[in-house]
């Protein structure tokens, strides 16, 4: 029954039989492969172009046939697997020789870096993306970060400034702590492997590099945002407007933002497709008379094509914004060569032709998103939309709107509830609301910046627009406050992601044709999301115990079942809902949760566990299976593992480092494990 069912499946998704949606899957596929499962296959990259190239020469003797069998199709799919393959592979360090991680050592070393992009800051640093040019005067090469130490004399650096800094490279640090996010392989799916810490004042010399076409564009983001400051719109209004126009997040506040996550709305502050979409159609208007000439057509694909990439670029070239462009670009020629094509066939062209370029970017979350939003949006919002039909002109409006919001959300729910674990309840009264007037705000704040650019922009009309904008973050606030209507804490895994897409697709594809075996299909995918959902439910009853690395504190929580029972070092502070609890009880999926002081022994799945503050009072027990020191207590080690005989030694981040250095040579001399959450994570018993 199953293999009937697949087999209708397969048959089913007839939508895929365009070519090129083949060739972008299985070049996903191998991506994949190499990201997942690359240090397995260890052959050197030229054996590998070997076996590409003898796929090329076989495939082009087999397209000469008259009648191509599976053979062919075989080659041509496990050609694009291997291109995938290669592609990804070509731009680790270890295939690149002089790789700064290649370089890279302990000690310090003269290293020569051009800014190539300014991130956000954090309270303690200022965070840039460099290019490193020459280590200790050799070439060398690759993207990294660097965090420079914000104090009285720090000034920020600039695009294309040229650094040279005594110091040395490190690699970025895993999480800490269970179930947290992973900064380091973000940062890995950006093509950077390192960071640089450096003071100010190891800088050793600064000077302007060559303009590339990146710090022109932002030359000009900055001319614009410093022409805008001087107007009379507000401070958070103007930051709205830098977000929807310049893709510059850095001036929203961190409630702002918030508010807009809560209402469902904040892809309306990152440039994705929708603004690119809705850009297109403002050019598409601009551009129509030229269509009254010769050649006018041709002119004005060329034209848009042109502004739209200059939009990429002044916003800084972002995936979405990339992926969006290169679509809409793809359209636009398609008119201007007169060919018709699927939708779907086009943003498969895009999608396969950003991955040829950067296959990193398949794991980049806004890239993942906003291709799953378009693709259904195109596959399913037809069928919402004929749901109902009226004469009436904003009925239609309005309908069309909900089923485009409908689609898409349904398309990114998944995936939105395993990487945030939260769902806005209000999301299509938001999107119903906002969306209509998107395009108008993006239209008038083009205005408003060429004004503003020109020194004509009138008070009364910035303070108009201000006023807008001012309205549409009060209701975005309105919105965010209804917390009832905003579910959060939501567990999901990725099997739970695979089978609700499965279910999805499978009822979508009986919508559209209504049968046995897409009965028999969609029954299956429901059964299958049902088992899931208990393999996680039996999964979450591992019982576990962690003592968390947290800075000048102690935290440590047991899982039994579906309680978890918190031990903290003050128990009125309201650890579950911050930083490392929030993530790691919502991972886990438990039900009651309790908060206690820290005792000075408990046993914890048979195994006993002392615990020693600065108190220094402890149990006087023998043979424990774990010795916890907290709050640097005055003891001498030595006498304490004669008393207690643990088998293992955990330091968490609550103690002085010239103290657990000392116990961490006691513990080596004793031949006893030493864990240090602050250097080797958290520490996990099962």
């Amino acid at each position: 029954m199953l293999e009937r069912s697949l087999r209708a499946y397969l048959a089913a998704m007839k939508f895929i039989n365009y070519p090129i949606i083949k060739f972008s899957f299985f070049l996903t596929i191998g991506i994949l492969v190499a990201h997942y499962f690359g240090k397995f296959f260890t052959a050197p990259l030229y054996i590998l172009l070997v076996f590409l190239a003898l796929l090329v020469i076989f495939w082009a003797i087999a397209r000469k046939k008259m009648f191509q069998n599976i053979i062919f199709g075989m080659v041509t799919y496990l050609a694009f697997m291997t291109i995938g393959f290669i592609n990804y592979q070509y731009r680790l360090p270890v295939n690149t020789s002089n790789h700064y991680l290649n370089k890279a050592t302990d000690s310090t070393q003269f290293l020569e870096l051009k800014i190539s992009k300014e991130l956000k800051p954090d309270n303690y640093n200022l965070k840039y993306i460099a290019k490193l040019q020459a280590i200790d005067g050799e070439d060398a090469q690759g993207d990294i970060l660097l965090l420079m130490s914000k104090d009285s004399t720090t000034t920020s650096l600039r695009l294309d400034e040229i650094v040279l800094i005594n110091t040395s490279a490190e690699k970025i640090r895993a999480p800490q702590n269970p179930h947290q996010f992973d900064y380091a392989a973000y940062m890995r799916s950006l093509g950077i492997y390192g960071q640089i810490r450096s003071l100010p004042s190891e800088i050793i010399l600064r000077e302007q590099g060559a303009i590339s076409i990146t710090g022109y564009a932002e030359g000009i983001r900055n001319h614009i945002i410093n022409t805008l400051k001087a107007s009379p719109i507000g401070m958070e209004e103007r930051a709205i407007i830098q977000a929807l126009l310049l893709g510059q997040k850095n001036e929203i506040s961190k409630e702002t933002f918030d508010e807009y996550a809560a209402a469902g709305a904040v892809h309306i502050l990152a440039v994705s497709g929708l603004h690119v979409g809705i850009i297109y159609m403002i050019l598409l208007a601009i551009f129509s008379p030229l269509r009254r000439f010769k050649f006018g057509k041709q002119i004005q694909s060329i034209l848009i094509v042109v502004c739209l990439i200059g939009f990429a670029i002044i916003t800084g070239v972002s995936p979405s914004v990339t992926r969006a462009v290169t679509m809409f670009s793809f359209l636009a020629f398609a008119g201007l060569l007169h060919r018709q094509t699927s939708t779907i066939n086009t943003l498969a062209l895009s999608y396969l032709a950003l991955l040829l370029v950067n296959p990193l970017w398949i794991f980049h979350v806004g890239f993942q998103l906003s291709y799953l939003a378009v693709f259904f949006i195109v596959w399913m919002q037809p069928l919402l939309r004929d749901l109902i039909t009226s004469r009436n002109y904003f009925i239609r409006k309005i309908w069309g709107i909900t089923t485009v919001t409908i689609s898409a959300q349904l398309g990114l729910l998944p995936l939105s509830l395993y990487y945030f674990h939260q769902f806005p309840g209000l999301f299509i009264i938001t999107n119903v609301v906002i969306l209509p007037f998107l395009g108008l705000l993006l239209a008038a704040g083009i205005v408003i910046i060429i004004l503003a650019l020109m020194h004509l922009l009138p008070d009364w009309l910035a303070e108009i627009f201000s006023s807008i904008v001012k309205a549409l973050n009060d209701f975005i606030a309105w919105i965010a406050a209804q917390e009832d209507f905003l579910f959060q804490d939501i567990p999901f895994s990725i099997f739970k992601v695979f089978g609700t897409y499965f279910v999805i697709i499978s009822f979508v594809l009986l919508w559209k044709k209504f049968n046995f075996k897409r009965t028999v299909l969609a029954l299956c995918s429901i059964a299958i999301l049902i088992s899931i959902f208990g393999y996680d439910r039996w999964k979450s009853q591992v019982n576990e115990l962690v003592i968390f690395q947290k800075s000048r504190k102690t935290l440590i929580a047991t899982k039994q079942n579906q309680e978890l029972l918190v031990f903290s070092s003050d128990t009125t502070e309201a650890v579950l809902n911050s930083y490392p609890l929030k993530s790691f009880k919502t991972e886990i999926d438990v039900g009651t949760f309790r908060q206690e002081r820290v005792p000075s022994y408990f046993i914890f799945n048979e195994q006993r566990i002392v615990v020693i503050d600065s108190t220094n009072v402890y149990p006087q027990l023998r043979n424990i299976d774990v010795l916890l020191l907290r709050e640097s207590p005055q003891i001498h080690l030595e006498r304490v593992l004669d008393s207690l005989q643990p088998k293992q030694v955990i330091a968490d981040g609550s103690n002085y480092t010239s103290y657990i250095n000392r116990w961490r040579e006691t513990c080596l001399k004793r031949k006893i494990p030493f864990h240090h959450t602050g250097k080797k994570g958290a520490f996990i018993l099962n």
